[in-house]
């Protein structure tokens, strides 16, 4: 790597490295018990923000929406802007899991189902979060390795950023990934933006962007071909689902003091990511436009090594150490997502599944499992890192694993009727349907019906024939619910007491000053709030909205409406 890096950029990247790892560690002399390390709740609006900037953004986003672009035009931008559409909803969301007072996700699950889809959550909340801290490692690593040139492989790249978070990670908790995230999200917003001047300059700005790239497709927010308003719509529809049961939330949402802390963090943490998509996006198609301007046969270029070969072709002539704080800042935005993750898997496998086995043991013993875990996790992550064909479809793959879940989570939030058996159902009915999307045997039977072809459900992939996937999202999420809803109807209610308590809890505002003492259970002297539902008296939960939610799921949709228009206008 010193071959090709000088000592400049070496000595930013350094500093970074010592630095972050220094504040980690001395975090970590502040961790007392399991609720310092999985959930702290000390945060306040800034940090929250941060927080959920920095868990939810990471390189290997810039790479897929950078790749995509340069493959398929501007729509790529919908391979991170899926998620846009449901920023209102976050505001929405994020007070209902600050008031389940909840350790971890499957504490929720245990008291509104049972035991069982607690530990079924945990087995899938980790298995999603290793797949996903290696989908941070390959994207990190296949930006490391043309950033330097090759100097350095993704071979040996993934595993040192793995050694990197885990360290510090493993003594400071959630807290620790807090702090440092604040941090390291300041730096993913400047490598986000940071190669935008340089490659825009040489390819004479915008204009000289959009007289290279004479399709206009090419400049379209949706591709004829792929990215679909269908498209858009079935993978927002999914990512949606699938929010509430991604293992990590509860830490962004949950970590502040109070309810605003974590309704402001939300919110305003993923608009930011969202202004840093169109950044991406943007860098991508001038990455086209230079290739093009220069005659490069783009047959030959690898589109997941575009952003970081940008960087080691114009940073360096630029000025001294700035391609080192890029590189930087790629690691900050790895190790601020992978941190956060890592910890919220060895919280479902510490509190859901080994504490029930292993009950009555010392505050000191689980923490230390906890940490012990953390590593084995991450090791399965860069497994997968090593196992994954490419960014994009490592990116799918996740996807399509949390809303298995989450299906459950939404139809026990608004029914009261469905219960651990439907959860059970459901999940496995969604993981069935998937596997039988994919099969040859079911392809090939839809591929000569007649009214198939009719609906687009098969199409023709570099040579492949598979299922369009928004068809595949439609019919395993939409048999997920049926099968989830037959299935509570036909077998006994879960307990009605435990009911009642998720009810309340998601109820009852978080007092000032209130501190829980155990998960999913309202502290001494606070009464469940009475909240008028629109059909009291059955079994269906649609409590009457607050102004506050009224009015911030109302601003949040202006400020997606502005992103939007934003974006365009800036395009022309």
């Amino acid at each position: 790597m010193s071959s090709v890096l000088p000592w400049s950029d070496l000595l930013v990247i350094a500093v970074y490295l010592i630095g972050i790892t220094w504040l980690g560690l001395r975090l970590g002399r502040k961790v007392e018990g399991q609720g310092d390390y999985f959930m702290p709740r000390t945060f306040g609006k800034g940090m929250m923000m941060m927080h959920a900037f920095g868990t939810g953004t990471a390189s290997d986003q810039a790479v897929v929406v950078a790749s995509g672009t340069f493959r398929q035009g501007l729509a790529g931008i919908w391979y991170q802007w899926l998620w846009l559409f449901n920023t209102p909803f976050y505001w929405l969301i994020a007070p209902i899991f600050r008031r389940f007072r909840a350790t971890t996700t499957a504490d929720v699950y245990a008291l509104r189902f049972g035991q069982s889809v607690a530990v079924l959550f945990a087995i899938v909340g980790i298995l999603g979060l290793a797949v996903k801290i290696g989908l941070l490692l390959k994207g990190a690593g296949a930006l490391i390795e043309s950033g330097t040139q090759g100097a350095l492989s993704a071979n040996w790249a993934v595993p040192l950023v793995a050694v990197l978070f885990v360290a510090y990670g493993m003594a400071g908790g959630l807290a620790a990934a807090i702090v440092t995230d604040y941090i390291q999200g300041i730096l993913t917003i400047l490598f986000s933006v940071m190669l935008l001047p340089w490659v825009l300059g040489v390819v004479h700005g915008w204009e000289g962007v959009r007289a290279t790239i004479d399709d206009p497709a090419m400049l379209s927010l949706v591709a004829p071909e792929g990215i679909t308003p269908f498209f858009i719509a079935t993978f927002s529809v999914l990512s949606l689902v699938g929010i509430v049961a991604q293992p990590f939330i509860m830490g962004v949402c949950a970590a502040g003091r109070t309810e605003m802390d974590g309704r402001f963090g939300f919110v305003v943490g993923n608009l930011i990511k969202r202004l840093c998509t169109a950044a991406w996006a943007i860098t991508g198609l001038a990455a086209l436009a230079w290739y093009q301007q220069r005659g490069v046969d783009l047959s030959t270029i690898d589109p997941d090594q575009v952003y970081g070969e940008l960087a080691a072709t114009f940073l360096p002539q630029a000025m001294p150490g700035l391609l080192g704080l890029f590189l930087a800042s790629l690691l900050a935005g790895v190790m601020s997502s992978c941190d956060s993750m890592m910890i919220s898997a060895a919280g479902l496998f510490t509190e859901n599944i080994y504490r029930p086995l292993a009950p009555g043991r010392s505050p000191s013993h689980y923490l230390m499992v906890g940490r012990w875990v953390s590593l084995l996790i991450v090791l399965g992550g860069v497994g997968f890192a090593f196992g994954m064909a490419s960014v994009v479809s490592g990116l799918k793959t996740w996807l399509k694993i949390a809303p298995m879940l989450g299906v459950a989570f939404w139809l026990g939030l608004f029914w009261r009727r469905y219960n651990g058996v439907g959860a059970w159902v459901s999940t496995l009915t969604g993981f069935a349907v998937w596997g039988l999307t994919l099969h040859p045997a079911w392809i090939n039977g839809l591929n000569e019906q007649a009214w198939a072809t009719k609906l687009g459900l098969i199409v023709e992939t570099k040579g492949k024939v598979m299922m369009y996937e928004p068809w595949q999202i439609v019919f395993y999420l939409g048999t997920a619910v049926v099968a989830g809803v037959l299935a509570s109807l036909v077998t006994p209610r879960h307990h009605p007491e435990a009911v009642q308590r998720f009810y309340d809890l998601i109820r009852t505002p978080i007092e000032p000053g209130e501190r829980s003492t155990s998960s999913c259970v309202l502290p001494d002297g606070v009464v469940p709030s009475d909240r008028p539902c629109f059909f009291p008296g059955s079994d269906f939960e649609f409590p009457k909205p607050s102004a506050t939610s009224v009015l911030g799921f109302m601003a949040c949709w202006i400020a997606v409406c502005v992103v939007i228009g934003g974006l365009l206008w800036l395009l022309g």
